[in-house]
């Protein structure tokens, strides 16, 4: 089942879109010792708090379903969202379909890992994603979440100012 949930009091108009892929909903009880203890409703609070002060929108998806991340990244065009952070999970080795559903929305997005999957089987070292998103970042744990909504945040004002 999908959860989606949206925070209003964006100071600048400026919105990110927080995607979390399969499994990530039991982020917090499914192998601590690789993903640690902070549960995915830990990690939306203190995004949501961060937003705020970043002075963005902050919007958050979870599906395990490949189809429901698509249909949220294609409804992103039109909801004015202007930058992506999305930790597509085991999506990230197997999804054509989401990577083509990025592209062609031609939003900005940031890939996250809360693991370094540069150390862990061979097999997760390919990324559909990595060529395209603006940046990468993985191995840090769920402080992943932070660095990669301030990067995003980031992005958007520097595009914002490019284009002025």
């Amino acid at each position: 089942m999908a959860q989606s949930t949206s925070l209003s009091g964006t100071q600048d108009g400026r919105s990110i879109l927080l995607i979390n892929g399969p499994n990530l909903n039991l982020l917090g009880t499914r192998e601590p010792e690789l993903y640690g203890s902070t549960t995915l409703q830990d990690v939306i609070d203190l995004a949501q708090k961060q937003a705020a002060g970043l002075g963005v929108k902050l919007q958050t998806f979870q599906s395990n379903w490949e189809g429901a991340i698509v249909d949220r990244i294609q409804e992103a065009r039109t909801q004015g969202v202007d930058a992506i952070v999305i930790n597509p999970a085991a999506f990230t080795h197997t999804s054509v379909a989401i990577r083509d559903a990025l592209l062609g929305v031609d939003i900005p997005f940031v890939e996250l890992h809360v693991t370094n999957v540069h150390t862990r089987e061979a097999w997760r070292h390919h990324s559909y994603f990595q060529d395209k998103a603006v940046a990468v970042i993985c191995g840090m744990g769920t402080y992943g979440y932070t660095a990669a909504l301030e990067f995003a945040a980031k992005h958007m004002k520097l595009k914002k100012k490019a284009l002025n």
